[in-house]
């Protein structure tokens, strides 16, 4: 494990945490560099080579962390410490990993993320802000004091300040196994977004995370719904109940009108969430959200855009992985696309906290990658009508030929949502027994 971070270290810095790397130039630890980075040499090679050997000792372990279990790639990853050794200065390489470097103090990087500067994951937040408070001599320890450096799961993860993702076990989709519930808040008030876990000990931790932001003075403002779907309202009455309990009271339920007109007789929404209402919390820093009636994948669907940060609770309008169900009568394919280019045009959009995977940090092109790759399967669906299918299935059987036939069933669904569209632009017409075809260009 030492040997594998010692070659990372190298290759992503060009710094040599080796034995015996004091004696080479700069010159030959460039030359090393290439041929490694080029295959000539392995690392071992080199390393034998050049007469330069690794020690445990100039390595601490500080901690080992595995990537939530709402990410579709997971990392187990273990953090050490090093000293750079003494005429060696670290530099960005050009890795093809990397999109951009600089190399700032821990402090200056924990500042950019203050101001909402820099998306930052859970272990790397936890490093910068442990570095930043100084090298005193229980650094080790302070890096090692929180229970995620010891593989326990990661569920509070504020990849931007003031914005707390909270993936739940939900019974959602597949590939998605969790639903994101966000916790905005500012000194004073917390907004609560999508609740979703039908689950005891997934409700718990959540509102073990209320819990905290409340004991430093906050109170919950208002428990927001995205959308109507399950997996984003399961936990309602759970959290509120819990508020009911401990804190002397529930709060308000907020969704847009739509979305109360599906849950009647499920959940009492109080407060309507109409297109352009802004949501603005009491408190420091300043949070304003402006609301975004954006259907498609449900009628009622809201996003909120933080105009000043640029960040969107997009939903289930975009997510963090994988694509997004559109399934009538609730969803409504010429509507969502609609609502994506509308998202697109937003300005200054920062990044994405979508309803299932990580935040986006590239918003417009995660956006343009959704609306293309509808329009492509719009483009494959005219053309296996035109080419003789009359139904859905036989549809699915030739344009979702990548998909997994346990997948066939919702890739129906998103057929009919096509079939619907194509309809309505007048590019089809489907018969009273759902037989299809390509309407021509003079009808």
């Amino acid at each position: 494990m030492i040997s594998c971070a010692a070659r990372e270290v190298f290759e992503e810095t060009a710094v040599l945490l080796a034995r015996g790397s004091e004696a080479l130039t700069i010159g030959q630890r460039a030359s090393l560099l290439d041929d490694l980075e080029s295959g000539r040499m392995s690392w071992l090679e080199l390393l034998t080579h050049y007469g330069l050997r690794l020690d445990a000792d100039d390595f601490t372990f500080v901690g080992r962390w595995v990537t939530p279990p709402f990410a579709p790639r997971r990392f187990d990853t273990w953090f050490f410490l090093a000293t750079c050794p003494a005429k060696q200065q670290p530099r960005v390489t050009g890795d093809s990993e990397l999109e951009s470097g600089e190399w700032i103090s821990a402090r200056e990087a924990y500042r950019k993320w203050e101001r909402s500067e820099v998306l930052v994951p859970p272990p790397v937040l936890h490093a910068l802000k442990t570095l930043a408070a100084g090298l005193t001599n229980d650094l080790v320890e302070r890096f090692l004091s929180v229970p995620e450096a010891h593989q326990q799961p990661t569920r509070r993860i504020e990849f931007r300040p003031n914005y707390i993702c909270f993936p739940l076990r939900t019974k959602t989709l597949p590939p998605a196994t969790h639903t994101n519930c966000y916790l905005i808040y500012t000194s004073q008030e917390i907004l609560v977004i999508d609740p979703g876990s039908p689950y005891d000990e997934e409700q718990e931790a959540l509102a073990s995370c209320v819990d905290d932001l409340i004991s430093e003075g906050r109170t919950v403002r208002e428990i927001v719904l995205t959308h109507v779907h399950p997996d984003h309202i399961g936990g309602v009455h759970a959290l509120n109940g819990h508020l009911r309990a401990k804190h002397g009271g529930a709060v308000a339920i907020a969704a847009h009108r739509r979305t109360s007109e599906s849950l009647k007789g499920q959940i009492h929404v109080d407060h309507f969430i109409e297109d352009g209402a802004v949501l603005e919390l009491n408190g420091e820093p300043q949070i304003k959200l402006r609301a975004l009636h954006t259907p498609g994948h449900a009628r009622g669907h809201l996003c909120f855009h933080d105009e000043r940060t640029g960040a969107l609770i997009s939903g289930d309008n975009v997510v963090g992985f994988g694509s997004v169900l559109i399934d009538p009568p609730e969803g409504d394919m010429r509507a969502y696309l609609a609502s994506l280019k509308r998202m697109r045009e937003l300005p200054n959009l920062s990044v994405l906290f979508g309803g299932h995977g990580p935040a986006v940090a590239n918003p417009y092109k995660k956006i343009d990658e959704y609306i293309s790759h509808r329009l492509e399967r719009e483009e494959l669906i005219l053309a296996a009508v035109r080419e003789g299918a009359t139904t859905s299935k036989e549809i699915v059987a030739r344009v979702y030929f990548d998909v997994s036939p346990k997948a066939h069933a919702m890739a129906e669904r998103a057929v009919v949502a096509h079939l619907e569209k194509l309809e309505a632009d007048g590019l089809l017409s489907r018969a009273s027994d759902d037989s299809i075809s390509a309407t021509k260009a003079n009808d």
